[in-house]
């Protein structure tokens, strides 16, 4: 049985970004630390549902998020953080917020691509849409031997029914939900990708 963290996660996955793409969108308001480390903490167990394979992204995601989450408390929007760690000269310094943005912003990209695969793949098997999601996204931030230990675990990913029994969910529900996020995901991760190229700051780090 579904428990009450995935009791439709990804309905609640997908309104939280449709929000912060109306934001993103909108084009006169900024996106406000604490809305998007709260949506960022919903997408948490959908890695958690995946399994050994990304046990590393789940950890990494997690406490990322959390530490997005403790900053809201004091820096209002994501513009004022990257511009916080700037001033303090602190952008590239391991825990600094601006890194941990640029990694939960990878998380989120990560499963756009994973949803993406899952939608466009046959069958029941989440071995190839894992694999592709994992190779456009985090493989080439990764060394050899977290790409290893990944491709090890890709064997032990549950199946796509699996997977949707976990997140309480039929085959045409999910799809719904997962074009949603897809969709309202990408202007986000574009926003994101902007804050960092604008200031100079490059997004391959």
């Amino acid at each position: 049985m579904a428990n009450s963290d995935t009791d439709k996660l990804l309905r609640k996955i997908a309104v939280a970004f449709n929000e912060l793409a109306v934001t993103v969108n909108s084009q006169t308001a900024d996106v406000d630390v604490a809305t998007f480390s709260h949506a960022c903490s919903l997408v948490s167990p959908l890695f958690g549902c995946l399994g050994f394979a990304f046990k590393f992204a789940e950890m990494d995601y997690v406490a990322k998020v959390a530490d997005l989450a403790v900053a809201s408390k004091s820096i209002m929007t994501l513009q004022a953080l990257l511009d916080h760690d700037i001033t303090g000269n602190s952008v590239r310094k391991a825990g600094s917020h601006t890194r941990n943005l640029l990694r939960v912003k990878r998380g989120l990209d990560m499963v756009r691509v994973l949803f993406q695969q899952i939608i466009a793949t046959e069958g029941n098997s989440l071995k190839d849409p894992a694999s592709k999601a994992y190779a456009q996204v985090f493989a080439p931030h990764h060394g050899w031997a977290i790409r290893k230990a990944v491709a090890a675990g890709m064997y032990a990913l549950p199946t796509k029914a699996q997977l949707l029994n976990k997140l309480n969910e039929d085959e045409a529900s999910a799809r719904v939900q997962m074009q949603s996020y897809i969709t309202a995901s990408a202007p986000v991760i574009v926003y994101i990708d902007n804050l960092f190229i604008s200031r100079q700051l490059g997004t391959d780090w």
